[in-house]
C-alpha cells in the first residue's frame, strides 16, 4: 500500500510540475487560447446534422419508388394485357439511364454555375462528380445547415428519373421502344436538366445572408464594391428562381414539363389502332391501385424532401400531401358520380394523382386548409380534363398525362402564388436579405406574384413544348418514331421485346 501511494504521489507531482512547466497542457486557457477558441468555432464550416441526412436518404428511396415499381405498375395495369411488358420496361430502362446521365453531366448541368449562361443551364465543373466525396456538403434552406452532396446528388437524381418516365404514357401502346430512348436522352439533356437549373439553381441561403451582412457593414450601396458583390451572389441562380418564381418540388421542372412532352408526343405519334372504336380499356386495375398507392407513399419523399432539412416545413408538406390528395380523390369520385351516375375506381386514382400534381409546387407554401381547397379544385377541373376536353378534341393521350399532369401542374403553380399569402394560412416566402441568418418572411404582393407564376409556367411550356416537338420531329427522321401496323396489334410486348407479361 505504501509503495502504491508513494507511485500516486511521484505522479501526480510529476503532473503538477508539467503544468507549472507547459502553460499549453493546463486545463485553463491562455487569454490568447481562449480569444482564438470562438473564433475558431465561427469560422468552421457547418457539419451536417444526422437527423437530416437519414431523412434525406429515406426521402431519396422514396421517391425511387415512385418511379419502379409505383410508375411501373400504374401505367403497367392501365394498358392492354399485351403491351404490360413493354410499359414496364420503357419505366425501368428510363429510370437506369437518367440515373447514369445525372452522374455524368445531369447534376453539374442542373446545379453549377453555368458561366455566361448561367441563368439557364449550368456548367461541367462537376461532370462525372469532379471534386465530389463524402466530405463534401451543400446547403439547404436554412442559414448554417447542410446536408452531404452525395445524399442531394441522390435526391435529385430520382426526380430526374421520374420525369421522362412519366412522358411514356402520353403515347403508351405505339412508340418504337429505341425511338424513345433516343428522345429520352436528348430530352432530359436538352429540357429537362436547363429546366431544373433555372427553377431550382441557387448557391443557398448563406451565400446570400453573408452578402447582405456584408453590404451592410460597408455602409450600404454607397460601397461599390460591396454592391458589386452582392448583386453577383444575387445573381448566381437560375433564370425563374432570380425572377422569384416558387416551385417547392417540381410543378414546372417535372410535371408541366413532363406533361407537354406527353402531349405534343401524342399529336405526333397520333391515335392507336382503334382509338374511339374499339374497346382499350385497362387489363388491370388491381395493378393500377397498387402503383397509385405506392406513388401515393413515395410522394412523401418527393414532397416532404424537398424542404432538405427535417423541421416544421417538413411536417407541413408531408400534412399538405396527405389532405390534397385526399380531396382530389374524393373530389373525382363524387363529380364523377354525378355526371356518369356511378363512381368508379379508376376515377378515384386519377384524382388522387391530379391532387398530389396539384400540391408539388405548393406543399411547403400553403397551409392544410388551402391544400384541401386546393385539392377539391384539382379533382374536378382534370376530370373535366380528361373526360369532356380530351373527347371533344379527339386526342389521343393514352393514359391522361397531359390533363393530370400539365392541367394539374399549371393549376398548382398558379395556386401556389396565391395559398402562400399567410392572410391564407400560407407561410410567406422567405428572404434571406432583410434579416441575414434569420428565416424572414419578405413582402408579398398576390398579384405580382401570380404574374411571376404565370411567367415560369409560360416559360415551361414553351421550353418543353417547343424543345420536344424539335427532338420528336429529329428522332422520326433519323430512326421512326411509331412502331408498323402489325406490331401494334400484336402488341409491343413480342414485337419489341420478345416475351410476355404473362404467360397463361
Amino acid at each position: 500500500m505504501k509503495l502504491r501511494n508513494l507511485l500516486a504521489l511521484g505522479l501526480g507531482g510529476a503532473a503538477l510540475g508539467l503544468l507549472f512547466i507547459e502553460p499549453s497542457l493546463a486545463q485553463t486557457p491562455t487569454p490568447e487560447a481562449a480569444t482564438a477558441a470562438p473564433a475558431a468555432a465561427a469560422a468552421a464550416a457547418p457539419l451536417p446534422n444526422k437527423g437530416d441526412t437519414a431523412w434525406m436518404l429515406i426521402a431519396s428511396v422514396l421517391v425511387l419508388m415512385m418511379t419502379v415499381p409505383g410508375l411501373a405498375l400504374f401505367y403497367g395495369g392501365l394498358v392492354r394485357t399485351k403491351n404490360m411488358l413493354s410499359v414496364l420496361t420503357q419505366v425501368f430502362a428510363i429510370a437506369c439511364i437518367v440515373c447514369l446521365l445525372w452522374v455524368f453531366y445531369g447534376y453539374s448541368l442542373a446545379f453549377t454555375n453555368g458561366g455566361g449562361i448561367n441563368d439557364f443551364v449550368g456548367g461541367f465543373s462537376k461532370a462525372f462528380l469532379k471534386g465530389v466525396d463524402a466530405n463534401a456538403n451543400v446547403a439547404t434552406f436554412s442559414n448554417g445547415v447542410v446536408i452531404p452532396e452525395y445524399v442531394y446528388i441522390c435526391f435529385q437524381m430520382t426526380f430526374a428519373m421520374i420525369t421522362p418516365a412519366l412522358i411514356v404514357g402520353a403515347f403508351a401502346e405505339r412508340m418504337k421502344f429505341s425511338a424513345l430512348i433516343v428522345f429520352v436522352i436528348l430530352w432530359v439533356t436538352l429540357i429537362y436538366f436547363p429546366m431544373a437549373h433555372m427553377v431550382w439553381y441557387w448557391p443557398g441561403p448563406d451565400l446570400t445572408a453573408d452578402a447582405a451582412k456584408a453590404l451592410a457593414a460597408a455602409g450600404g450601396e454607397a460601397n461599390a464594391a460591396a454592391k458589386a458583390a452582392y448583386d453577383t451572389a444575387l445573381g448566381d441562380a437560375g433564370f425563374l428562381f432570380k425572377k422569384g418564381a416558387l416551385d417547392f418540388a417540381g410543378g414546372t421542372v417535372v410535371h408541366i414539363n413532363a406533361g407537354i412532352a406527353g402531349f405534343v408526343g401524342c399529336l405526333l405519334l397520333g391515335k392507336r389502332i382503334g382509338y374511339g372504336r374499339d374497346l382499350l380499356a385497362p387489363h388491370s386495375l388491381t395493378m393500377t391501385t397498387i402503383g397509385a398507392s405506392l406513388l401515393w407513399v413515395g410522394w412523401f419523399g418527393f414532397n416532404a424532401g424537398s424542404n432538405l432539412e427535417s423541421n416544421g416545413t417538413t411536417a407541413l408538406a408531408m400534412i399538405n400531401t396527405f389532405v390534397a390528395t385526399a380531396a382530389a380523390a374524393v373530389s373525382w369520385l363524387l363529380v364523377e358520380w354525378v355526371a356518369k351516375g356511378k363512381p368508379s375506381l379508376l376515377g378515384m386514382l386519377s384524382g388522387a394523382i391530379a391532387g398530389l400534381v396539384a400540391v408539388t409546387p405548393a406543399s411547403g407554401f400553403a397551409g392544410p386548409m388551402g391544400s384541401i381547397v386546393l385539392g377539391l379544385v384539382a379533382g374536378g377541373v382534370c376530370f373535366v380534363m380528361c373526360s369532356t376536353v380530351k373527347n371533344a378534341l379527339g386526342y389521343d393521350d393514352s393514359l391522361d398525362v397531359f390533363g393530370v399532369h400539365c392541367i394539374g401542374g399549371i393549376l398548382g403553380a398558379l395556386a401556389t402564388g396565391i395559398l402562400v399569402d399567410p392572410k391564407l394560412g400560407g407561410v410567406g416566402i422567405p428572404d434571406y436579405t432583410t434579416k441575414p441568418g434569420e428565416l424572414a418572411v419578405g413582402a408579398y404582393d398576390m398579384m405580382g406574384q401570380l404574374i411571376i407564376q404565370a411567367e415560369a409556367v409560360g416559360l415551361t411550356l414553351l421550353w418543353s413544348g417547343i424543345g420536344s416537338l424539335i427532338l420528336y420531329k429529329l428522332v422520326d427522321f433519323t430512326i421512326g418514331l411509331r412502331v408498323k401496323e402489325d406490331e401494334e396489334r400484336e402488341g409491343l410486348d413480342i414485337a419489341d421485346h420478345g416475351e410476355r407479361a404473362y404467360n397463361y
